[in-house]
């Protein structure tokens, strides 16, 4: 228990980076739906969905293969993945900047160049940073690690805050139209949403201050041999990376191509793709805990290849990992008349507001299946995460292919929570006969059903009164958390407490 513990302890602490981050990075949805209508921020969903595929590529498995490795000789491997990483990075964004034009014309978004070649930046520093911060974590230098992406989301925020609510409203009349003829000296407005691209560049590039030491000890260094053998262990990762991205942001890229023209009376399919772009952000609080423990968990996992109660302590992690996301999935899911208000500042982005809780659950699912494959990882048998990756990725490809055209970004939800599953439950078959682990799949399959026809019941009992229906539905979380921690009271509730209330015991 007590090594639970220190894992809980260092997922709390990257926790309160990713979820303070990713929390304060959620505002730019309630900046970007009060400034732009949906066809206009379709560009940045489009583009954006390409910049997480591409970043799997920019860095190719080399963040694990760091971790894997690093054992036998920090700074060898650091030098030589950090060097082959600077050398790949200038040529993709070099091919990025100078291809711009036909690349952003065949994306169907003519005069955007602009927009790309910040694009392009945005990944050559992200991936020129992913070692550096690989090491931080490998040193378990918490606070720095969490300093620097805070940082990072203030500064976007913040800029985004500046540009879109600042001198956007203000070139347009809005307020303050004393300096109006200022602003517009300094506002473009053919660059529109471009500028939430220029704000994420300028706060990714306050990465290298932050990181100013670890680019200090780095040096040069390139050695075949070793590289060949990084490559083998971290290729496999890299197409696993990329098929499982490309998975997630899939439904994206393929939504205005095959959404039937006037499925939705009266919009557009750019104004599909932002709606449904904006309202799956929503499921990012999923993606908090999944993030934040998986930042604590590979390297703490994969450094105890020959601990014997890795398995038990790998299924009890599981267990209330999953306790977690179910609580998410539950408390979002019956809040989203409300968040939707707080969040999606355009009533138009409400129409799409029906697909949060099928997102959730996908990414409950993703995440599961992203602890379940340390399995693979331990027995460097990573090969097998590229085939079930690659599955989920045709799961993917086949139904939303088939349902956009008939339910539209409804189908997206529904092909990403068949992919995700079928990723999880094909892991679990895996890594039972290579790695048994003893899951309690029975009690976590029983909150997830319960907390599933809640939500279903919940849903079907319309409150308009936010009055009434904030305190209704607080109350059922409530009274299904209250359940749980009766049904978890041995590992909830301290012996003392339950030796005196003996309802606990």
């Amino acid at each position: 228990m007590s090594v639970l513990k220190k894992l809980a302890g260092e997922t709390a602490s990257y926790g309160i980076s990713t979820i303070l981050g990713r929390s304060l990075n959620f505002l730019l949805v309630f900046i970007h739906t009060a400034a732009f209508v949906p066809s206009e921020l379709s560009v940045n969903v489009k583009l954006y969905s390409y910049v997480a595929v591409a970043s799997i590529l920019y860095t190719y498995g080399m963040e694990t293969a760091f971790f894997r490795f690093a054992a036998e000789d920090k700074h060898k491997y650091y030098n030589i993945i950090q060097s082959a990483i600077i050398i790949s990075t200038g040529v993709f964004s070099a091919i990025l900047i100078l291809f711009s034009t036909p690349i952003i014309n065949a994306l169907g978004y003519p005069h955007k160049e602009l927009q790309l070649i910040w694009v392009a930046l945005i990944l050559a520093i992200d991936a020129i940073t992913a070692i550096p911060f690989a090491l931080l974590r490998l040193e378990k230098k918490t606070q720095k690690f969490v300093v620097a992406k805070i940082s990072n989301i203030l500064i976007n925020v913040g800029l985004n805050v500046f540009f879109l609510l600042g001198l956007k409203k203000v070139a347009e009349g809005d307020y303050l139209t004393t300096f109006q003829r200022f602003a517009n000296t300094i506002y473009i407005p053919s660059i529109g949403a471009g500028y939430i691209f220029l704000a994420n560049l300028i706060a990714n590039a306050t990465f290298f201050y932050f990181l100013r030491d670890e680019f200090k000890v780095f040096r040069f260094q390139f050695n075949k041999e070793v590289f060949t053998k990084l490559w083998i262990y971290a290729y496999p990762m890299m197409i696993m990376g990329f098929a499982g991205m490309v998975n997630q942001v899939f439904d994206r890229m393929l939504l205005e191509e095959f959404l039937p023209l006037g499925f939705y009376p009266g919009r557009t399919s750019e104004d599909a793709l932002g709606i449904y772009g904006n309202v799956y952000k929503l499921s990012i609080f999923m993606a908090l805990s999944t993030q934040a423990f998986r930042y604590a968990a590979e390297p703490f996992f994969l450094s105890k290849t020959d601990d014997k109660n890795s398995p038990a302590t790998l299924a009890l992690a599981t267990k209330w990992f999953a306790i977690v996301c179910i609580m998410i999935w539950l408390g979002v899911s019956l809040n989203t008349d409300w968040l939707k208000i707080l969040f999606l500042r355009k009533k138009i982005y409400w129409e799409g507001i029906g697909v949060v809780p099928i997102l959730l659950l996908a990414n409950l699912f993703l995440g599961l299946y992203y602890n379940i494959s340390v399995w693979f990882k331990l027995n460097n048998k990573t090969y097998f995460g590229t085939y079930i990756t690659m599955a989920g990725l045709s799961i993917t490809v086949i139904l939303n292919i088939l349902l956009i055209p008939h339910f539209g970004y409804m189908g997206c939800a529904i092909a990403f929570l068949t992919s995700c599953f079928s990723m999880a439950a094909l892991c679990y078959y895996f890594g039972q006969k290579y790695y048994p682990v003893p899951y309690q799949l029975g009690s976590i399959f029983g909150y997830l059903l319960s907390a599933g026809v809640l939500i279903y019941f919940s849903n079907q009992i319309v409150i308009s009164n936010l009055a009434l229906s904030i305190p209704y539905h607080a109350l059922l979380l409530g009274l299904y958390l209250a359940v749980l921690i009766y049904l978890e009271r041995k590992t909830v509730i301290p012996q003392k407490i339950r030796v005196k209330y003996r309802f606990l015991a």
